[in-house]
């Protein structure tokens, strides 16, 4: 989801910080946390997540619950996607947006449904280095007195488990039955004996859970999902996947000047399923007309690797720049993302990167690069 900002602030530290100082993690900063970027190495992880099943401490996710009368309508004006539509127990990941259009942060909204009294509940995820602006931009678009707003980021572990065996894996420490629970539904559930909540949700491109419970109780998951055999995977590993998988990290791939439409999210973007909203004359605007530049996937025709700010050239004109780039562990070449004009943005056009001062070519494929056929099954 995010690219997160160095500071020099004293980095927090999840409270499965210690088990991964006891694995021997190699760790970085990440958003204001110090964070496990790699456990036994990111290609070891990546494959076991694409093959097996792997885990990941995401404590450092902003974690927000909201209860209120009308709350499904009063986020609506925040947000392009028509949350009208979700059923309890459905989720949709979707974008705050600004006037601009641009894009605050891409999020995911899980809806619990109304309580007897006719208050709708409800957890939204947001990415670490944009909690504190989330939470404003929410309380201020919100009023207060209606909702009773709660910031749990500091005091929940979630650990993404993701895999095609992440289900198996998972269900023996989990005292309900998580294989009729279909992608991007969610559920509360005892999970070794406390109340847990878990979301067939995850940011890999593979199936599997998020699962989001109390300190205590997520490092005895942690532990016993170790000794059930899950790869620990760190930050490194999130980043190859989810490329591989075309999933935008907020902060390099998409920010507060770039819509859903230009970005590939117009998925996204419900204009005739609901009423307004910050942002939308933008895109309509942007929906009529056409947008200028589109996110596209590249395929790099070596095996040099495009890294993110690198210039994209067409015909020896610099014409965009990638946003992020690696050497695919699946795929076994180098593909990045890129912002170029729409009539360069179609499959097949030939362009070049221009890497250490020289120019190697690639071509415009579709995304994503890579899609699991574990995930298609369980959609």
């Amino acid at each position: 989801m995010a690219k997160q900002e160095e500071n020099a602030l004293p980095l927090y530290k999840t409270p499965l910080y210690f088990l991964a100082q006891e694995l021997k993690a190699r760790l970085t900063s990440f958003g204001g946390w110090e964070m496990p970027v790699q456990f036994s190495g990111i290609t070891n992880e990546h494959e076991a997540v694409r093959n097996a099943a792997g885990m990941f401490d995401i404590s450092h996710m902003g974690k927000f619950t909201f209860q209120g009368k009308n709350l499904i309508s009063k986020l609506q004006h925040l947000v392009p996607s028509d949350l009208s539509r979700l059923q309890p127990g459905q989720a949709q990941y979707t974008v705050l947006l600004n006037p601009k259009g641009g894009i605050i942060d891409d999020i995911i909204f899980y809806y619990y449904g109304e309580t007897s009294s006719g208050e709708q509940q409800g957890v939204m995820i947001v990415n670490a280095a944009t909690t504190s602006k989330d939470k404003a931009w929410l309380l201020q678009h919100l009023d207060a007195n209606e909702f009773n707003f709660q910031d749990l980021s500091k005091g929940k572990i979630l650990i993404a488990v993701q895999g095609p065996k992440a289900v198996e894996s998972l269900q023996p420490f989990v005292q309900a039955d998580l294989t009729p629970v279909k992608a991007f539904s969610h559920l509360e559930a005892p999970v070794l004996g406390k109340t847990a909540f878990l979301a067939r949700t995850g940011y890999t491109g593979e199936d599997g859970f998020e699962v989001m419970l109390d300190p205590e109780e997520g490092v005895k998951l942690w532990r016993s999902l170790v000794d059930a055999g899950v790869i620990p995977c760190g930050l490194g590993a999130r980043d190859t996947l989810r490329l591989e998988a075309a999933m935008a990290l907020y902060g390099q791939d998409i920010d507060d000047t770039t819509t859903p439409l230009e970005a590939g999210l117009g998925w996204l973007v419900h204009l005739d399923t609901k009423g307004d909203f910050i942002g939308r004359p933008i895109l309509e605007r942007q929906k009529t007309a056409g947008v200028q530049r589109r996110l596209v996937g590249l395929q790099m025709q070596g095996r040099n690797i495009a890294r993110h700010g690198y210039q994209v050239l067409s015909a020896g004109t610099v014409v965009g720049e990638v946003t992020s780039g690696t050497l695919s562990p699946t795929l076994g070449y180098p593909i990045a993302l890129a912002y170029v004009p729409t009539q360069l943005a179609t499959v097949g056009q030939q362009l070049e990167v221009e890497i250490r001062g020289k120019t190697y070519p690639a071509v415009v494929v579709k995304k994503p690069f890579y899609r699991s056929k574990a995930r298609v099954a369980n959609s």
